[in-house]
């Protein structure tokens, strides 16, 4: 039974909620931050491990929290930089763990390592399963998920990767995020959404072109297939947050007016 208070779609599942993640802004400050989340009417955000929480810088963390909770937003999940089964310049899980822990946060974004599916031999995929399967343990413990970036250059780089790397990893405490992959039609998304829909956790909202990060619309812009998309989102229980990330020219007008659409979708989906 789901908690009393939540607004549940037609199919008696837990709408959407509305998000950012934090790094889509990494100029401001997490109380500027927080101030632009709460005008937008957004409920949640993922707070970045990079600059505004960094890993394993406790205070800081415990203060983002506090801050977050004071500004009536919630943390939906802590975008750590913490690559599985790599040891090069990669920060110890156990700082990530604590920092999440003193965040608040009930998920830790991961990334599948640092090599495409395409160059990815058998070792690293060991690696990589190895390592999953051990924070996967280490976060349990903590009651906290673990859930894996969907981006090119990793082993969720493709449907088939990704669906190999979680059907490899059945650990009950691994989920995943999904994002459109870049230039591919809306046909081959909605694919890779539904490929691995029972597995995912949050959405990472944006729309680009064919370029990728430097080739950024307006949310509005993408309203037939987000709709579309949300509404394959939300024929499951799982999914929680649909999470705005790197606007067109990194304006905060874009921000606020990207928001309203992102409000609209959810509400329509």
């Amino acid at each position: 039974m789901w908690t009393v208070g939540i607004p549940l779609n037609n199919m008696g599942f837990p709408l959407l909620q509305p998000g950012l993640v934090s790094i889509s802004f990494r100029n401001l400050s997490p109380e500027a931050l927080l101030e632009e989340v709460a005008s937008a009417g957004l409920k949640g955000i993922e707070w970045g491990g990079d600059v505004h929480v960094p890993h394993g810088d406790v205070q800081r963390a415990e203060q983002v929290k506090d801050t977050s909770e004071n500004a009536g937003i919630e943390v939906a999940a802590y975008g750590s930089y913490y690559r599985l089964g790599e040891t090069e310049d990669n920060p110890e899980f156990q700082a990530v763990l604590d920092s999440a822990l003193a965040l608040g946060a009930p998920t830790i974004r991961v990334w599948a390592g640092r090599t495409g599916s395409a160059d990815a031999d058998e070792a690293i995929w060991q690696r990589v399963i190895d390592d999953a399967n051990r924070i996967c343990d280490l976060a349990a413990a903590q009651q906290i998920r673990i859930c894996l970036e969907y981006h090119g250059g990793t082993l969720t780089d493709s449907i088939e990767s990704s669906t190999r790397l979680l059907s490899e990893v059945p650990h009950p405490n691994l989920d995943t995020l999904w994002q459109p992959p870049n230039g591919k039609a809306d046909e081959h998304c909605e694919k890779s959404l539904l490929g691995i829909l029972d597995r995912v956790s949050n959405l990472h909202v944006f729309h680009w072109g064919p370029g990728g990060w430097s080739d950024r619309f307006a949310l509005a812009e993408g309203t037939a297939r987000w709709k579309r998309f949300f509404e394959l989102a939300q024929t499951k229980p799982k999914p929680r947050w649909a999470l705005m990330e790197f606007v067109k020219n990194d304006s905060l007008e874009q921000f606020h007016e990207d928001a309203k659409t992102l409000h609209h979708l959810l509400g329509s989906a």
